[in-house]
């Protein structure tokens, strides 16, 4: 899916990423994006998995979102995004990465890292990545074979 300024984004962090994110949310507001964030909303300690998966679930369920998580590297809240079917989830620390993510793998949620990342990149990479398009051609072939790989381990969790 591409993104365009009607795409809703989902932006969440934990307690370590809330300054980046609201530097990053007001970013995007000031380029007319629709931002829905799902917290956290202070720097009081919450654990990065509940927010991730809020931040993965809304990609997941809803066909005009994407998101972004902020923790303190992006690595931790891509592994919980990549758990939830649909959710193609990249930590990334550079512009060249964002459009990479996009183009080649058409990622779905951009994790950064608080701690690893200033201000001023994480911004630039966030608006790089939602206006990369995805390329298609050969690439729609390998996400294809993501989505392919997906499908084999996903099972049907009973509710209790």
């Amino acid at each position: 899916m591409d993104f365009t300024k009607d795409t809703r984004v989902a932006i969440g962090s934990d307690h370590g990423g809330f300054e980046l994110k609201e530097i990053v949310k007001d970013h995007l507001l000031r380029l007319g994006y629709c931002v829905v964030d799902l917290g956290c909303h202070s720097p009081d300690p919450v654990d990065y998995p509940d927010i991730a998966f809020l931040v993965a679930s809304a990609i997941a369920t809803n066909d005009d979102t994407a998101g972004i998580m902020v923790d303190g590297v992006g690595v931790a809240s891509a592994m919980v995004g990549n758990k939830v079917p649909g959710v193609r989830a990249a930590p990334v620390y550079d512009v060249f990465s964002a459009r990479s993510s996009r183009e080649h793998n058409d990622a779905n949620m951009l994790t950064l890292g608080a701690r690893v990342t200033g201000p001023g990149l994480a911004c630039l990479v966030a608006e790089e990545w939602l206006v990369t398009p995805f390329g298609g051609g050969r690439h729609e072939r390998r996400v294809n074979k993501i989505r392919d790989i997906e499908a084999r381990f996903i099972r049907r969790v009973p509710l209790k």
